[in-house]
C-alpha cells in the first residue's frame, strides 16, 4: 500500500461495541499508509479491546480518562483536538452518537468531540432496531447537518444473532473514506463539509468503465488493456460527493470500494450502448470513461475456430459510437463527458472529437506520456471544453485525476 496518508495526524475514537475488534485493523492500515495515529476511547470500549493493544498498534499513548494521571496535558481533549487533522469514530454506538448530537461531554471521547472543529467521520455500529429507532436517526441527521460524514452501517450478521443493517463497514472501506477526506482536507470547513464537492450532491450520473469484449468464437475475443481503474476511481469520487451513480461496466477484475447506486455489467460495445442509451434520458451527467472496442467481428463463430491454416482472416465491423449517440439526444442541462486516447496530433484530434460528438468536455490521454494509459496507477491528462479551454495536468494518481475531472465538470 502506498504511503497515501504520509504526514497526516488522525485520531481514532472507539466506543463500546463488539465491532471495536475491526478498528484494530483500521489502525494498522492507517499507520501502514504513513499516518500518525492516536486513539481515544470511552470506558465501555475497553471492555472489548485493551489499552496495550491500542497503544502497540498506534505507537502512541491511549487517551481514555478525562482525569487520568497518565494524561500528558491537563486539557487533553483540547491538545488532542489541536494535534489532529481528522477524527474517525469507529465503532460509534447509539449512546455515543446521542451524546455527540446533543453536546453531552462526559468522557474522553465525547469531550474531545465537543472540542474538535475539523473533519469528522462517524461509523455507526449497533443492533438493527437500535439503528432504525427514530432517536438514532434524528441524531445522525443532526450530525450530517453539521457536516459530519456518516459512513455505514452495512447489512449482514449482527452480534445479537440476527441479520440486518447495523454492521460497521469493513476496515478497508473505512480506510478509503479516511483517505478521501484527507485528500480533500484543503476544501473542508469545520466538521468536514467539502466546499468543492457540493455540486454533485443528488445528481444522477451515468458512468461507463472498463473494456468491452467482442467474441470471435466461444473461447476467444477482441479487447484492450483497460483495467477499469480510472472508472472505479471516478465512481468512488462521485459517491463521496453525493452523486447517484449508475455504472455500466465491461469485464473488470476490480470494483469500486463504495458501491454505486446501481451497477450494470455488460460484455460487448453493443450491450454498453443499449444500457447507456436506456439510462441517459434520466441522467444529469454522463462520463464515458470506458475503453470501448472500435471494431468487432462481423460474425462470432458458434464453434471454436480450429488452427488448420497458416493465416486467419477476420472480417470486422465498426461498433456503435456511444458518445456520439448520447450527444445526438442530449437535452438542455445535461453534461456529456468523453475520453480520448491519442498517439499523435492529440489536441487537434480531441478538439475535433469534442465538436463532432457534441460533447461538453473531453479528457485527453496520451500514450506518449510515461506513466499514463492502461494498467498503471497514474495518468496524465488534458481537459478540453466547448468554451475553448485547454487545461493540461501533470502526472497524478488516478484518484487525483478523478477528483480533477469532477472539479472541472462542476465549472461547465
Amino acid at each position: 500500500m502506498p504511503a497515501s496518508l504520509e504526514g497526516k495526524r488522525i485520531l481514532v475514537g472507539l466506543s463500546g461495541g463488539i465491532a471495536a475488534y475491526k478498528t484494530l485493523s483500521l489502525i494498522r492500515l492507517l499507520v501502514k499508509a504513513g499516518a500518525e495515529v492516536k486513539c481515544v476511547c470511552t470506558p465501555a470500549a475497553l471492555e472489548f479491546v485493551t489499552p496495550l493493544t491500542l497503544e502497540t498498534l498506534s505507537g502512541n499513548p491511549l487517551y481514555s480518562g478525562l482525569f487520568s494521571a497518565r494524561n500528558e496535558s491537563r486539557t487533553e481533549h483540547v491538545s488532542h483536538a489541536d494535534w489532529a487533522d481528522l477524527l474517525v469514530v469507529a465503532p460509534a454506538t447509539a449512546g455515543t452518537i446521542a451524546k455527540f448530537a446533543n453536546g453531552i461531554a462526559d468522557n474522553a471521547l465525547t469531550t474531545l468531540f465537543n472540542a474538535f472543529d475539523k473533519a469528522v467521520i462517524v461509523s455507526p455500529a449497533m443492533n438493527a432496531r437500535m439503528y432504525r429507532h427514530p432517536a438514532t436517526q434524528a441524531n445522525l441527521a443532526r450530525l450530517r447537518q453539521w457536516g459530519v460524514r456518516v459512513v455505514g452501517p452495512a447489512c449482514g450478521d449482527l452480534a445479537c444473532g440476527s441479520q440486518g443493517e447495523g454492521r460497521m463497514p469493513e476496515p478497508d472501506i473505512l480506510f478509503a473514506y479516511v483517505e478521501w477526506v484527507c485528500r480533500h482536507a484543503a476544501g473542508f470547513s469545520p466538521f468536514g463539509v467539502p466546499e468543492e464537492a457540493s455540486w454533485f450532491k443528488g445528481r444522477k450520473v451515468l458512468l461507463t468503465a472498463g473494456p468491452t469484449v467482442e467474441p470471435i468464437d466461444p473461447v476467444r475475443y477482441l479487447s484492450n488493456h483497460s483495467t477499469g481503474l480510472m472508472g472505479c476511481c471516478l465512481a468512488e469520487e462521485l459517491c463521496m460527493r453525493g452523486a447517484e451513480v449508475y455504472m455500466v461496466n465491461g469485464p473488470m477484475h476490480i470494483s469500486p470500494r463504495f458501491p454505486p447506486y446501481r451497477m450494470i455489467p455488460v460484455q460487448t460495445a453493443e450491450e454498453m450502448r443499449d444500457a447507456a442509451i436506456g439510462l441517459w434520458p434520466d441522467m444529469d451527467v454522463a462520463i464515458l470513461s470506458a475503453a470501448v472496442a472500435d471494431y468487432a467481428p462481423k460474425e462470432a463463430c458458434g464453434q471454436k475456430i480450429k488452427k488448420t491454416s497458416e493465416e486467419l482472416c477476420l472480417g470486422l465491423r465498426k461498433t456503435a459510437d456511444i458518445l456520439a449517440g448520447l450527444g445526438r439526444t442530449k437535452k438542455a442541462g445535461q453534461i456529456l463527458v468523453g475520453f480520448a486516447l491519442e498517439t499523435e496530433n492529440e489536441i487537434e484530434n480531441a478538439k475535433a472529437k469534442l465538436e463532432r460528438k457534441n460533447a461538453d468536455m473531453i479528457v485527453l490521454n496520451s500514450l506518449r506520456n510515461p506513466g499514463a494509459g492502461f494498467a498503471v496507477p497514474t495518468n496524465q491528462v488534458t481537459f478540453l471544453d466547448r468554451k475553448g479551454r485547454v487545461v493540461p495536468h501533470g502526472l497524478k494518481t488516478k484518484e487525483e485525476v478523478a477528483s480533477d475531472i469532477l472539479d472541472f465538470i462542476s465549472t461547465l
